[in-house]
């Protein structure tokens, strides 16, 4: 005689249980689940149904037929995903299962954030009508936990944060990280900051190389020779010479210089002070963000201090000393001259396209001596 058993549970994940078994003729089987139903026919087929609990229904079958002389016993254990059985047995419908099990975690989660929500309201003793329409929907939809209103209630003690979670924008991003206004006044520091030295140095840029009228009091009779060499060279390399004086090769090489000594000294100090702030507003950051640690490194003071000035002692120089006096008071000048919306259009941008140029030779300076990293 042999066994067969088959045992589905549903919903997901459905499960078959069967054992054939050969045994002698005669054998009885003997199955007792909770709450069951006994139906035994003359065909020797015996079937069992047991619903334990209404939302998990389970059925059970066996059927004895009388075929075989070796004794055997084979259990197998499937778990499928509602698309087969064993030996012929299963299901469809485990997909619609599965979706309704999300579906009912879903409201679980929903209903645990909504009564954590309403025990904090009930600690701090508010209700939903006094808080704003779009956290009263959230928390009624079971969306955020009590942790949120906790906290929505800790920044509404301040009169500034509080003013600004009227706007929804600020709101979200308040309740989802009490730091945001922290990160936001680190990054406008930094920018602000850098901007500040980055005008400064711009100013310092067009004030050294513009062509001058010299209206300096002569020197000391005991000024030295290097001080009498400075004071006779232009403050521009190009600049015209007026009528009645003349500059020489070796003046106009001096001008040179000694406007790069003084922008080296301003882009150095300029450099120096900023990313002594830049780094102090970083180290800032990666203390109130820690995933900023590997994101963000600090930047070398003094390389680049050096770095910059060298820089603006050179390049920067040069180039602002040709717009001013070969660009703008040679050719644009003596063209324009009595077109001054014209000539300040064109001076603006000449200007605009050396700034542009500027950028783009620093980047390439700054990678070729390494303080700044190619991507």
């Amino acid at each position: 005689m042999s066994i067969s058993a088959a045992i589905t549970s549903f919903p997901s994940p459905p499960r078959s249980l069967y054992v054939p078994h050969h045994d002698r003729p005669n054998s009885n089987c003997c199955f007792s689940p909770p709450p069951a139903s006994l139906n035994l026919k003359t065909s020797s087929f015996l079937s069992l149904s047991s619903t334990p609990t209404p939302r998990r229904p389970l059925y059970s079958s066996f059927s004895i037929n009388a075929a075989a002389t070796d004794s055997e016993i084979n259990t197998n254990l499937f778990s499928g995903d509602g698309n087969g059985g064993i030996g012929g047995i299963g299901g469809g419908g485990g997909g619609e299962d599965s979706n309704s099990g999300n579906e009912g975690n879903d409201d679980k989660n929903k209903n645990k954030n909504r009564e954590e929500a309403l025990m904090v309201l009930a600690e701090a003793g508010r209700n939903l009508q006094s808080l704003p329409k779009d956290l009263k929907a959230a928390i009624e939809d079971g969306r955020i936990p009590g942790s949120i209103v906790s906290r929505y209630f800790d920044l509404e003690k301040s009169g500034f944060i509080s003013w600004l979670m009227k706007f929804g924008g600020f709101k979200e991003r308040l309740l989802a990280d009490d730091l945001f206004l922290a990160k936001v006044g680190i990054e406008c520091g930094v920018g602000l900051f850098t901007k500040v030295m980055a005008i400064i140095a711009d100013f310092m840029l067009v004030y050294l190389p513009a062509p001058t009228v010299s209206l300096r009091p002569p020197l000391a009779l005991n000024a030295g020779r290097l001080a009498r060499f400075f004071y006779s060279c232009p403050d521009n390399a190009f600049q015209v010479a007026l009528s009645g004086t003349s500059f020489s090769l070796l003046q106009r090489v001096g001008a040179t210089a000694r406007n790069g000594a003084k922008l080296f000294a301003v882009g150095a100090t300029s450099s120096l002070v900023g990313t002594v702030v830049t780094n102090a507003f970083i180290n800032a950051r990666k203390a109130v963000e820690h995933s900023a640690e590997d994101e963000v490194e600090n930047v070398p003071v003094i390389s680049t201090s050096v770095g910059y000035g060298i820089y603006m002692a050179i390049s920067s120089n040069l180039r602002y000393q040709m717009v001013a006096g070969v660009i703008e008071q040679r050719i644009l000048d003596p063209m324009l001259h009595q077109h001054k919306l014209l000539l300040s259009a064109l001076c603006f941008a000449v200007r605009t396209g050396n700034t542009f140029l500027g950028s783009l030779l620093w980047v390439d300076y700054a990678r070729l001596i390494g303080i700044q990293k190619a991507q």
